[in-house]
């Protein structure tokens, strides 16, 4: 079994194909996901240690499982439909709950935010700037790793569903409140994140 494979996100990829697809086919949708991966991570070049990390265990086994999809010969009406409920129900629920939860403690906003705005300042995951106010903070995001991961990978569309599932993670939160009129997975210059305190 190859390495990759105790990655978490290979775990709950590997779980969901047998759950849509029935144990045979989902663990051979699994199998090739995996080979996908692992020529994917083989052919990483110029990117800094976080970049990696962040490719292998976050970016790179979505994009290998919509791959597979598609080379699957599922439609790509089919492969959307199925890498939207990955995405959305499984990933971006999973990160809304975990937000949610965290949002009961005292000063959240305040935290959080600060620690959000440090996060943005100091990655290499994305090229941004940031600006806040009392109520609120503001990112505008010109490069985003995701974003060129889908571009290099030959798969650019795939990217909306990275930013669908922000929506979902900061929707519908008690403490703070989150829009944004554009993103690059959309064809937009730039992502423009607005959050402000409820």
């Amino acid at each position: 079994m190859m390495k990759s494979v105790k990655i978490k996100q290979q775990q709950q990829i590997k779980k969901f194909l047998e759950n849509e697809f029935g144990e045979e086919v989902g663990d051979r949708y699994f199998q090739k996901e995996s080979e996908f991966l692992k020529n994917m991570v083989v052919h990483i070049k110029g990117k800094t240690k976080n970049q990696r990390k962040t490719l292998i265990n976050t970016i790179l086994p979505r994009i290998a499982l919509y791959k597979v999809l598609l080379d699957e010969c599922l439609s790509k009406e089919e492969t959307v439909m199925h890498m939207r409920k990955y995405m959305l129900d499984i990933v971006a629920a999973k990160k809304h709950a975990s937000t949610a939860q965290i949002e009961m403690f005292p000063c959240f906003y305040y935290l959080y935010s600060r620690i959000f705005l440090r996060i943005m300042r100091t990655t290499d995951l994305q090229i941004s700037t940031q600006r806040c106010g009392k109520d609120f903070y503001d990112i505008t995001i010109t490069k985003c790793l995701w974003h060129t991961a889908c571009v290099e990978n030959g798969c650019g569309e795939l990217c909306g569903l990275f930013c669908d599932v922000d929506d979902v993670t900061y929707g519908g939160l008690k403490k703070i409140g989150f829009s944004r009129t554009q993103t690059l997975g959309y064809g937009g210059d730039c992502c423009d994140f607005h959050f402000y305190k409820k």
